[in-house]
């Protein structure tokens, strides 16, 4: 018999989001700590096989270094589930009794959620803590490229959370993917909000459903070396991102712009942490593997050792080589070097000053769609102050490796695997995504002014008099409400 795939995905995606829709109706009863207690349950059977998948994501996406991912696994599993404890996103979150004001958390519903190839169990397991803990029914979308370990970390939790009481259909998968399964999924009239990590190639379908979308988007931004920075320190930085998990990790720096008066200081320090700088050719040789001439980017690359990716661009460097350095003068639609690599790869610009270095770090992060993470080394405030104020970039990082500074691990940032894009690019949220990123909060306001008083009808008057004192008053009081809702209607900012 055969089988159509893509009616098939379509008619399972049908059957989970009703499924979902009404275990969440469920879910959406329990108490903040009954929410904890299922939480708890799935990343303690998470943590039991964190080795084990990540070992099963290495093989089956070929990809990065296991005992990387096996960080990434434990780093959800322990430091994430600490922040988790103890918030309420649930029932009340808030109160100022003195404005007799109360803030209520309400779960968004049923989460459809597209996680990916680079990070395929810690962002499931991630996305999955946060859904639960705050109430939500979520739904999965496999990356093709990584089917069988998706599916056998949510197996996991799905036991572990049912075993505890978790409603059945609030956590599922789709166990055939397709486009139009993932199309039909987020489209369905049951879902809420539609949550894309790292799958840029389905942002456009997401954004068409009309429905909210968070975008976990291209990451892989400038890092810039100011002339005040600690040099070493820096570029050990930027070596430790750059080769954690070969370079897969999407806040991980794509490029370095230098200020010219310590360009040959950061050199030899690239150097002596393993970096080697490729010639011209070399260079051109290794952007085709990455590029095919049609500028698409070819699979098979990401998360490939810097002398395997070497061996393929048909040159040799030695097996201790960490990154492979490309020296570039200008940012174009031609050199590819702009473009997110997902590698142990870097290019290097040398600028006159910070604020030419500005410039060139505004150009990178416009021609890779607004990269969410920037980085700066400096111990200039001042110049720290105007990057932060200018770049068009959802988190600044300053003086701290991208990889885990942007996930939340070297800052204070909320630990998170699902990082937002830029606030100018495709999602609703440019936030490290929470659990407080998938609820609405319902404002409780009570009465503390008498309608009089507003109305400003305190004092007597004579019968007709009064009539038109307080006709007068409420055409002003008309006059001035019309006049607010019409500024906020052309304010950018409330739409």
């Amino acid at each position: 018999m055969i089988v159509d795939n893509d009616l098939l995905s379509i008619q399972q995606a049908r059957i989970l989001a009703e499924v979902a829709h009404e275990a969440q109706k469920k879910l959406a009863t329990f108490p903040q700590e009954k929410l904890d207690e299922i939480v708890e349950r799935i990343a303690d059977a998470v943590e039991e096989h964190a080795e084990e998948l990540a070992l099963m994501s290495y093989e089956e996406t070929d990809g990065g270094k296991w005992q990387d991912k096996l960080i990434k696994n434990r780093f959800v599993c322990n430091q994430v589930r600490k922040e988790l404890r103890g918030m309420r996103c649930v029932g009340v979150i808030n109160e100022d009794p003195q404005k007799k004001i109360t803030d209520i958390g309400v779960p968004v519903g049923v989460i459809a959620a597209l996680c990916p190839v680079t990070g395929p169990v810690s962002t499931t397991v991630y996305n999955t803590l946060i859904a639960i803990k705050s109430g939500n029914g979520v739904i999965f979308s496999p990356h093709p490229g990584a089917v069988k370990s998706i599916s056998r970390v949510l197996d996991i939790m799905i036991e572990a959370g049912e075993g505890c009481g978790l409603p059945e259909g609030c956590l599922s998968y789709l166990e055939t993917v397709t486009k139009s399964g993932t199309r039909e999924l987020m489209n369905h009239r049951n879902i809420s909000l539609v949550m894309v990590t790292g799958v840029p190639g389905m942002i456009q379908s997401a954004q068409q459903t009309g429905k909210p979308v968070i975008y976990g988007g291209t990451g892989n931004g400038p890092a810039f070396i100011e002339r005040t920075a600690d040099i070493g320190v820096a570029v050990q930085d930027i070596i430790a991102s750059k080769t954690f998990d070969n370079g897969i990790a999407p806040s991980a720096e794509q490029s370095i712009v230098v200020d010219s008066c310590v360009a040959e200081d950061v050199r030899r320090s690239l150097r002596s942490c393993g970096a080697y700088f490729m010639s011209e050719s070399e260079a051109e040789s290794l952007a085709a593997l990455f590029i095919a001439p049609d500028g698409q980017r070819r699979k098979g690359m990401a998360g490939q050792p810097a002398p395997v990716l070497a061996r393929r661009a048909g040159f040799s460097v030695p097996e201790n080589i960490t990154v492979l350095v490309a020296e570039r003068k200008y940012v174009s639609d031609t050199d590819p070097y702009y473009r997110e690599f997902l590698s142990p790869v870097l290019a290097l610009y040398v600028e006159d000053d910070w604020m030419h270095a500005c410039e060139k770090c505004i150009e990178l992060l416009l021609h890779e769609r607004n990269a969410h993470t920037l980085v700066i080394h400096s111990t200039d405030e001042d110049v720290i102050f105007q990057f932060a104020l200018k770049k068009p970039v959802g988190r600044l990082l300053v003086n701290t490796p991208a990889a885990f500074g942007g996930m939340g691990a070297t800052t204070n940032l909320f630990p998170s695997m699902t990082l937002g894009s830029s606030s100018a690019g495709f999602g609703i949220t440019s936030d490290n995504v929470s659990p407080m990123n998938l609820i609405y909060i319902r404002k409780v306001g009570c009465g503390v002014r008498r309608a009089e008083e507003v109305l400003g009808q305190s004092g007597h008057t004579g019968g007709h008099n009064k009539a038109q004192v307080n006709d007068s008053n409420m055409a002003q009081v008309i006059q001035q409400i019309l006049q607010k809702a019409i500024a906020a209607i052309d304010d950018p900012a409330d739409r």
